[in-house]
Formats: structure tokens, sequence, C-alpha cells
């Protein structure tokens, strides 16, 4: 699944005259047999090969919104980190699907190359399908059935009631969506390496050591999980369709709706951005409750190999952050938790 997790911030402070301390929040996604990581300039994605070996994979990343100030500015960040998120959970999938195909010898080298633009092509069209999927599932969908219930019943033409109907059609359509996906045995394997990422990213969080044993200890349940992003976005979605001024169009009214998404997705990322620094205020506790539930869906306990290679992941990327800065610094790089 896709993950909020991707959306990270770093922060650097000074502990003493001869160490630096740096702190990252590190997101990931689970994918085929395994797990993405992105820290704050690598992507890493380690895949258990059928041989049991694990495959780690990793890229330099540097969002836009780092090079182009604009581009980093509230409310916009947000928009342009779900399209990088996207196009990097998406890539990391291709890269993890490959994986479960056997590597080619070397007579079979040209063919693959060859292959590689099939593979281009089908990626995109498999883009495409996957958002136009969704649309119609969470967005289209309920709205006309929302709009065919108002036509029959008149209270539902109050825009309080209208909304909440359109919300919890949305709501419902996504739970019954990810309950159906939970009955394939390859999706349950992909829900398990979500909670071996959620957990991993925890034990790195809280300290105690990035190991199997630490890892088990935790939560599946991670405050910045793209789970509960897309359940703000339908509370969020609510209120600001509640405001809107309803158009007697039902074609009006929904392309006015898919213009205001990218308005709610930058909302929604903000307020999960925020709620992720003030997990312990009880209010705070009580507002992301629904969300960290929504998790018990797209989450399954996973095994001490499945954990093995979501560590593997996380681990190859804070290597490679350490390395980059002590390349920068004669200081001692520390990763604080």
């Amino acid at each position: 699944m896709a993950n909020l997790n991707l959306l990270i911030y770093y922060q650097h402070r000074m502990n003493s005259k001869n160490e630096q301390k740096f702190d990252f929040a590190v997101g990931g996604q689970a994918v085929i047999e395994g797990v993405m990581m992105r820290s704050n300039e690598f992507v890493t994605v380690a895949v258990r090969k059928e041989d049991g070996r694990i495959k780690v994979k990793d890229d330099p990343f540097k969002s836009i919104s780092k090079r182009i100030k604009f581009l980093g500015l509230p409310f916009i960040r947000g928009i342009v980190g779900l399209g990088e998120m996207m196009m990097v959970g998406m890539s990391a999938l291709n890269y993890s699907a490959n994986q479960m195909i056997e590597e080619p010898g070397q007579e079979d080298i040209e063919k693959t190359k060859k292959q590689k633009v099939g593979e281009g092509i089908l990626f995109a069209f498999s883009f495409l399908f996957a958002i136009s999927l969704s649309l119609f599932l969470f967005k289209f969908l309920p709205l006309w059935i929302t709009e065919w219930v108002s036509s029959i019943y008149a209270p539902f033409k109050n825009s309080i009631l209208y909304n909440v109907l359109d919300g919890f059609l949305k709501t419902s359509f996504f739970i019954l969506y990810i309950v159906l996906l939970s009955f394939m045995p390859s999706i349950k394997r992909v829900f398990e390496y979500h909670g071996a990422e959620h957990k991993s990213i925890f034990a790195y969080e809280k300290g105690g050591g990035l190991t199997v044993e630490n890892a088990k200890k935790q939560s599946r349940f991670h405050p910045r999980c793209g789970t509960s992003f897309i359940f703000i976005v339908f509370m969020i979605s609510i209120l600001v369709y509640t405001v809107l001024p309803r158009n007697p169009d039902f074609t009006i009214n929904f392309i006015n709706r898919m213009a205001l998404l990218p308005l709610i997705a930058a909302v929604s990322y903000e307020f999960l951005k925020w709620s992720a620094r003030q997990q312990t205020n009880p209010l705070m506790k009580l507002a992301i409750a629904p969300g960290l539930a929504f998790q018990r869906l797209t989450t399954k306990e996973p095994d001490d190999q499945q954990l093995e290679v979501a560590i593997y992941a996380l681990q190859k990327a804070l290597d490679l952050e350490a390395d980059k800065l002590s390349k920068k610094s004669d200081e001692k790089v520390v990763f604080a938790a």
C-alpha cells in the first residue's frame, strides 16, 4: 500500500562540539515480497527472492520541493509529495514484481532489453488504470448513489446530510474493497509486509536496536501511514463539500469536487504531518484513533523473515545517509530515534 510515510521530514541539532545528531523520520511502503524505505535522500527496496536471498536495491532521491523552494511551501508541498509518492511507490512495486521472475542468463540479456519498452507501456497503463478505478469506486460511484438517494428522500437534499452520506459511502466502499482484497493470498502477504514496515520503523524511532526481536515488540499501527491519510481525506472532504454550494447538475457537481481534490489532499497532508508530532496530546490521540483503526484492515502481523526484509531496507537507507553525511563533515554521525 501506498504509504504517507514516504512524505518525510528532516531535522538536525548539535549535541556537542564534536558530534552531530541527525534525526530522520523515515517511511516506506510494502511491495511484493518486500519493503521499500525512503529516507532523507535515498530510496531502498529489499525483496525476498524465492531461494531465500534478500536482494536490496538503492537509488538516490531528492524531492523537487527541496530543489525549488516554492514547491516546498505548506499545502503546495503536500500535492508535490503525493505525486512523487505515487511514482516512487509504483516504481518499487514494478521492481519487486520483476524480482519474482528468474534472473536472465547471459543469452537472455538482449531479449530482456527489448522487453523494457513493453514493461514501460504496461507500467503506465497499470498506473492509469489504478487511478481511474480509485476515482470511480471512491469518488464517482458514492456521489452518484448519494445524488440518487437525495432525489428520492428529500431530507438528504440538506447539504450536511448529503455530504455525510457521500462520506459514509466512500468509507464503506474502501473498507469493502480492502476486505475483499485481503482474501487474496498475495495481497495478504503484502499486508504482512506493511506491518513489518511499520514495526521496523517504530523499532528505529523508539530505539533499542534495529533487530527482529525489537521490531516484534512494536505496534503495526503507525500514525503517518497512508491508510490514516485516506481516512483524513474522507473526513476533510465532508467538511469542504458541506460549505461548497452544490450544483443541481450531477456532472458539474462531480467536476467541481474533482477540482477540489488537490486542495483536500494538501490540507490532509498538513494535518497528518502535524498530528504525527502531537501524538502525546490526548485530544490528538482521539482524533487519529479512527485512522489507526483503519490500519487493522491494511496491516497484518508479520513473521520474522518479513521483519528481516524490512530491517534490511531500513538499515540500508540509514547506512547510505550516514555515508553521505560523514563525507560532508568530519564529525561523528549518530542517527537518533
